[in-house]
């Protein structure tokens, strides 16, 4: 051992004693502590990964990048998998590379339809529209808040070309249908997986159906890099074009301090350069760069580890707001999984009924009162937001349960740092404010 090594060694003890210094756990004092709806997760490993990747000082893609691609592509069973900044970043990079003439008569071009939903996020719809595409928001079915399967069947039109949606908070959307529709239809599915990151549907894993799919490691997602995401797909051709379209467009896939992978580097011709152009400059399409940074991989590498483990633990909380909510059926629609599904719960839906002497923003007040955290389900609408206004979509028959949502629906946390003492407490809060309407 050469003295670098050492000193990186003795780096990485004191950083282990770091860790179990300055993020010693702290006891929950109800009331006084916050139930958060998600958070980080970690422990020395994260830690040090992070550090010796800084001691590297190798900044882009390198040794924890391709430990961390290659973990995501064991874990899922596929081909392919490419890193980027966020999850939002891998949508746009999945739609992006649908547009790409490489795929000759199958690729999307400005005013094709895409099939989506208008009950989530709004990072799944707006690569459609800034591609000069039309959005036809379909609507979503209470209590899976999942597409609803035959409004779909009567929203496909001549101009529909791709179905592009996510798995609603860990819950599969209802996989067989969906897939049946594309291939009738000959359209591109992109799974929106980042909510769902370990989720199965009839045993396989979710972001494995599609053509192309996404995830995303933000913090309060399965796992976390902090920002970053990945785009998956089992198409080598899609593969490439994701990777053009995530690098500045550059048509050469060496990867970063490596020239001439493919031995042709100064001997080929694209486009109207000269012969010989050096490959490295070559690019094939309008592109972007959404990489991500070795360090945040670093981190991906030890949260893979507990990857699985993080899943279980969301599925038990998952089960413990459920036995916590069914005390009061008269006032709370309670979450189902789709059929077929084994969800990886990102968080525990609740909808308000109709007719109940309260409203979802008097009940989540409360809860905030108490500091325990809840949150919509996302934008609600997104035809009702102030960017999508004035923005060309089409509805498919009527909007009517996602408008429903928009008022009465929110969720809380099931993220691994949930324990028994937060939820005693989450369950004496929601006594509290019921026995007011129990009484009366």
């Amino acid at each position: 051992m050469n003295k670098s090594d050492e000193i990186r060694k003795s780096i990485h003890e004191l950083t282990r004693e770091y860790f179990q210094t300055k993020f010693e756990s702290q006891p929950f004092i109800p009331g006084k502590t916050k139930v958060n709806y998600a958070g980080r997760i970690f422990d020395e490993m994260e830690l040090i990964n992070l550090v010796d990747s800084s001691l590297d000082f190798w900044l882009t893609e390198g040794r924890y990048s391709e430990q961390f691609s290659e973990k995501i592509a064991d874990f899922l069973g596929v081909e392919y998998v490419l890193l980027t900044n966020s999850g939002s970043s891998a949508n746009l990079l999945s739609f992006a590379a649908l547009t790409s003439e490489k795929l000759g008569e199958k690729r999307l071009k400005p005013g094709d339809e895409v099939i989506s939903v208008a009950a989530g996020f709004p990072a799944t719809v707006t690569p459609i529209i800034q591609y000069g595409m039309v959005p036809v928001f379909v609507d979503v079915q209470i209590p899976t808040y999942n597409i609803d399967i035959e409004m779909l069947k009567k929203g496909i039109s001549a101009k529909t070309r791709c179905i592009f949606i996510a798995h609603t908070l860990g819950n599969p959307f209802d996989l067989d249908e969906v897939l049946k529709i594309a291939n009738e239809h000959n359209l591109w599915i992109i799974e929106d997986n980042c909510d769902s990151f370990g989720s199965k549907y009839n045993g396989k894993y979710t972001g494995t159906f599609g053509h192309l799919s996404t995830i995303s490691f933000y913090p309060a997602h399965h796992i976390t890099t902090g920002e970053g995401g990945a785009v998956v797909t089992n198409n080598a051709l899609l593969a490439g074009i994701v990777r053009a379209f995530r690098d500045w467009g550059r048509d050469c896939y060496c990867a970063g301090g490596e020239n001439n992978t493919c031995g042709k580097r100064f001997t080929q011709k694209f486009g109207d350069l000269p012969v010989g152009y050096d490959h490295k400059y070559v690019y094939s399409e309008v592109g972007y760069n959404l990489k991500m940074t070795e360090m945040q991989a670093a981190v991906g590498v030890a949260q893979m580890d507990k990857l699985e483990l993080f899943c279980e633990k969301r599925i038990e909380n998952f089960k413990k707001h459920y036995k916590i909510f069914s005390k009061y059926p008269q006032y709370f629609i309670l979450p189902e999984a789709t059929y077929k599904a084994d969800p990886a719960w990102f968080s525990f839906i609740i909808t308000i009924k109709k007719d109940v002497p309260f409203t979802r923003d008097q009940f989540t007040k409360f809860l905030d009162e108490h500091l325990i955290e809840t949150r919509n389900l996302f934008a609600g609408n997104l035809t009702k937001q102030p960017a999508f206004i004035n923005k060309p979509y089409r509805i498919a028959q009527n909007l009517d349960t996602t408008d429903y949502i928009m008022n009465n629906t929110f969720f809380m946390g099931t993220y691994p740092g949930m324990d028994d003492s937060r939820f005693d407490f989450i369950d004496s809060v929601l006594e509290k404010f019921i026995s007011r309407f129990n009484q009366k």
